[in-house]
């Protein structure tokens, strides 16, 4: 048989007694030589720090620093807010980020790290964004009014015309039907849609509907003969009806 492991030594980490403390030189800071239980670990943070700044070892931060590699052991142990400003300064201007920045990623649970306002490069940026976008909209707009405007002969005759070629079975008219969809979807693209379809009976309303003849009191049923079209909430033609 062969022989059994032994199993690891644990360790035991404690904190300095005061009255330890007391008789220990005053130049010297316990906290490097006791470790607390528990304490955090922000080793991966501060390697994650060091890595965009371009920084490979411990060593080579502590002489662009210009602080000694203690001082980042401190750091890892969560000791940040316990470190000297001077030398946490140091620190930050080698990884090359703020001290705000440093202290919010080396003790979050103190320090919120606030946006920072954009530069004069990026609200320039943004405000020419904004207003490109804009232009574009006002483009996209002009377009489809001069295109509607084109349109508009065929967008209030074609709707009559198919409705009586479907109604008298005319074959000839009915093959042209399909032909016409792909505007008809422009259209609806473009968020322009009939007020009502060509033979309905609705509540005549006035404002968006144009009586061919005679008089109707608003809500009395007319039936349409010509539709009207509307882009969201803005009329752009009235539908043509008439009385039942």
């Amino acid at each position: 048989m062969g022989r059994a492991e032994k199993p690891a030594p644990k360790m035991y980490f404690l904190k300095a007694p005061d009255s330890l403390r007391s008789r220990i030189y005053p130049f010297i800071n316990l906290d490097d030589f006791f470790v607390v239980a528990n304490m955090p670990d922000y080793a991966p943070q501060l390697q994650r720090l060091m890595q965009q700044a371009g920084i490979a070892s411990d060593r080579e931060l502590s002489q662009k620093a210009g602080v000694p590699e203690i001082q980042l052991s401190r750091l890892r142990r969560g000791l940040a807010l316990k470190t000297r400003a001077d030398i946490l300064l140091k620190i930050s201007q080698a990884l090359q980020i703020s001290l705000n920045e440093l202290l919010a990623t080396l003790a979050p649970d103190c320090v919120e790290l606030e946006p920072a306002a954009p530069t004069a490069i990026e609200q320039e940026y943004q405000r020419l964004q904004a207003s490109i976008e804009q232009q574009r909209e006002s483009l996209m707009q002009e377009f489809q009014l001069s295109s509607v405007q084109i349109l508009e002969s065929w967008m209030l005759q074609w709707p009559t015309a198919a409705s009586k070629a479907q109604e008298n079975h005319n074959l000839r008219a009915l093959k042209l039907l399909p032909l016409l969809r792909p505007v008809e979807q422009l259209l609806e693209h473009w968020g322009i849609e009939s007020i009502a379809p060509v033979g309905a009976e609705i509540p005549y309303n006035p404002q968006q509907h144009q009586l061919l003849e005679g008089t109707a009191q608003p809500g009395e049923q007319v039936k349409v003969r010509y539709t009207g079209y509307k882009q969201g909430e803005k009329l752009l033609y009235r539908a043509k009806v008439s009385l039942v």
